[in-house]
């Protein structure tokens, strides 16, 4: 049985517009966060810097799936 491969090679493509991309949307999901967290009365730093790395971890998401 012979096996697929995507035409590509299967590689992981980073351009620069997924780049872009991801950071419009890291800072967007930051000023979610800060707009929610100061909302809702919890806006510490530790809250903040919280939001911080979740909004870092979906720009980075974002880049490398290439959305």
């Amino acid at each position: 049985m012979a096996a697929l491969t995507p035409l590509d090679g299967g590689q992981i493509k980073k351009s620069r517009a997924s780049l872009i991309g991801g950071l419009a949307v890291g800072v967007a999901v930051m000023a979610l966060w800060t707009a929610i967290a100061r909302d809702l009365g919890s806006a510490s730093p530790g809250v903040l810097a919280s939001g911080g790395v979740v909004a870092a971890l979906v720009a980075l998401w974002i880049w490398k799936a290439d959305l």
